[in-house]
């Protein structure tokens, strides 16, 4: 695949919580960008489980685990084949481990922009709770598996963040504020990155 004919993409990463769902709806209507969440593919995936693959993405995730990395990267590399947008793509929750990164970034095109979103622990854990309560029905907002998702997200995720720092490729976001807030500085990163608002 020709470098002009790669998929334009910028990965949102950080916790349960941390707000990457809302900015991430921000910058599709800004931007025009097409938003891909990876749990939601998988968990979709796994609703559809008559299959053998859809079978076993269910049962990784009840355990509260990571689904296999080609899984994750065709998965998403299938989703953005249906939906060609030559403005790019927001993937949020992605790649949760280095070999996901690499396999995503050599298969399907480097990443233009990565964003971690930084929030702590206690702030997440009181927006899911909330969300809970505003019954958004998600399953994984259970207390346990939720535990069990911040220290995956710690374990697998954190290596990630620490490579792309080290590259100089991550944009670290103080995600503890306002979603105004946070969304105001993703916004301020994209202009630098040279992407154009939908109203000029």
């Amino acid at each position: 695949m020709s470098e002009a004919s790669k998929p334009k993409v910028f990965f949102v990463l950080g916790g349960p919580g941390s707000g990457k769902g809302t900015a991430c709806a921000s910058l599709v209507q800004e931007f025009g960008l097409t938003h891909f969440s990876a749990g939601d593919l998988l968990r979709e995936a796994s609703n559809n489980g008559t299959s053998g693959v859809g079978k076993k993405i269910a049962e990784i995730l009840k355990a509260g685990n990571i689904v296999p990395s080609e899984i994750t990267v065709e998965l998403l590399s299938n989703a953005i084949a249906d939906h060609p947008n030559p403005r790019g793509y927001v993937i949020d929750g992605f790649p949760r481990k280095m070999d996901q990164a690499l396999m995503f970034e050599e298969g399907i095109a480097p990443a233009k922009g990565i964003f971690y979103f930084d929030c702590s622990e206690e702030t997440m854990v009181q927006r899911v709770q909330h969300r809970a309560k505003g019954g958004s029905g998600r399953e994984d907002d259970d207390m346990e598996v939720l535990r069990r998702r911040f220290h995956t997200n710690v374990e697998h995720c954190m290596p990630v963040v620490e490579r792309y720092k080290s590259e100089g490729r991550l944009h670290a976001i103080d995600a503890n504020r306002s979603r105004e807030e946070v969304y105001s500085d993703v916004r301020k990163i994209m202009l630098e990155l040279g992407e154009e608002t939908l109203q000029k």
